[in-house]
């Protein structure tokens, strides 16, 4: 049982991400790829801060008090889990979306960008 908490309390599907946006929840989802992973397509209103480039300065735009939903390209890749690490010590509240932006796509969910996918972008 706590093992499903546990996931529970760090996972976020995207049925779930996209009930949140509908009820206006504080949701700040944060694409945790590279720039031109980002350009190639992305969850609407996604914010772009690759993992590697977290830092006090890189997220003081963001609201502390929002509940930030990190992904990535979701095949293979763990940017989104090195992203919610991250964003956790710098302090705020994270989930992670398991299968990101391909199981968002997946569910159907619409998607922002110019299509051109270069390699994940991920690493």
């Amino acid at each position: 049982m706590k093992h499903y908490e546990n996931k529970l309390a760090y996972e976020i599907d995207s049925w779930d991400l996209k009930v949140a946006f509908e009820n206006g929840e504080n949701v700040i989802v944060v694409d945790a790829c590279s720039p031109e992973a980002f350009a190639a397509g992305h969850i609407p209103s996604a914010v772009n801060v690759p993992h590697r480039t977290m830092t006090a300065e890189s997220t003081a735009f963001i609201d502390k008090s929002a509940l930030v939903v990190t992904y990535c390209d979701g095949i293979g890749c763990n940017a989104s889990t090195k992203g919610a690490r991250n964003m956790l010590l710098l302090g705020f509240r994270v989930k992670e979306l398991p299968g990101g932006l391909d199981w968002w796509k997946r569910d159907g969910h619409s998607v922002e960008g110019c299509g051109k996918s270069p390699s994940c972008g991920c690493g």
